[in-house]
């Protein structure tokens, strides 16, 4: 069949009522719906289908009645990846890292409430970005260094780049946040580039700004088609994952554009989404099963 629906619950959580009553839903549709196809065992199943992937998505979330189940429809053919391209800030880590940053000076509630606007697309990116920047002037540099030691890793990040690199794909972490970060992550986990926002520092301390020129969501997209064309791939073989408005255009262009965990305005526009599973949930995605991945 040309289409699969993959869904995909917590371990142990995908109660075989639940993908029936999916099964049903394509049913209803039209949509002939194949027999199950278990990646693991009561957490992520395969259903071959035929007709629309947003019609058939749509159809499961309504048919899961709000169950934490996640939905994702593909093309059948072509589903394993070879080029991911993931946002760092609450994606691949749990949280903001500017926002952490400004906890150190007092400011974490005024900044993270520009974060949350930009992030949903109500304020220009490369603005607030030089807005809530300007902000930290003079801060001292321990304060990343604090930062990064509370960093935490997204569940399901290490396993879906350390398997994604032993199938052949090409890594790289592509944030509006800063290089201190990014390269930190990529190092951790794997990625084989990383590419983001640098921020100037004199005597230790930062100056307020940001070097130019601003890695935005147009550097973003960029990145991904520069990627893909140095790697000789099509679009249809990249996957872009991020949660914020200066994703959309990445995740969009990306075969398959996953929005994770992500902003009200980022959900809606995205063809996939993950509301409810770690980043494994990618890997199901791509047709991988439990004993395929590598644990990085």
């Amino acid at each position: 069949m040309p289409h699969v629906l993959t869904l995909v619950a917590a371990p142990g959580a995908l109660d075989p009522v639940l993908v029936n009553r999916c099964r049903a839903a394509l049913e209803a549709l039209g949509a002939t719906p194949g027999r199950p196809d278990w990646l693991a065992e009561r957490e992520a199943v395969d259903l071959p289908f035929q007709g629309a992937p947003d019609q058939a998505a749509a159809a499961a979330r309504g048919a899961l009645e709000g169950a934490a189940v996640d939905a994702i429809a593909t093309p059948a053919e072509g589903r394993r990846k070879r080029l991911l391209i993931a946002d760092m800030d609450s994606t691949i880590v749990t949280s903001e890292t500017l926002d952490e940053i400004a906890a150190h000076a007092g400011l974490k509630d005024r900044i993270a409430a520009i974060t949350r606007r930009s992030m949903n697309g109500e304020l220009d990116f490369r603005q607030a970005l030089v807005e809530r920047v300007a902000m930290l002037e003079g801060l001292d540099t321990a304060a990343l260094e604090a930062t990064w030691a509370r960093t935490e890793m997204m569940p399901g990040a290490a396993a879906l780049v350390a398997t994604m690199r032993a199938n052949g794909a090409v890594c790289c972490l592509a944030s509006g946040g800063f290089t201190f970060f990014t390269g930190r992550v990529a190092e951790r986990l794997g990625f084989h580039h990383h590419v983001s926002n640098t921020l100037l520092i004199e005597g230790g301390r930062l100056t307020g700004r940001v070097a130019e020129p601003v890695f935005d969501r147009n550097a973003k997209l960029a990145a991904l088609i520069r990627l893909a064309s140095d790697n000789g791939l099509p679009m249809a073989a990249t996957l872009a994952v991020g949660d914020g408005a200066n994703d959309l255009d990445m995740i969009g262009a990306a075969g398959l554009g996953v929005a994770f965990r992500a902003k009200p305005v980022v959900a809606a526009a995205a063809r996939a989404r993950v509301d409810h599973g770690d980043l494994t949930a990618l890997l199901y995605a791509q047709g991988y099963r439990r004993a395929e991945f590598v644990e990085g």
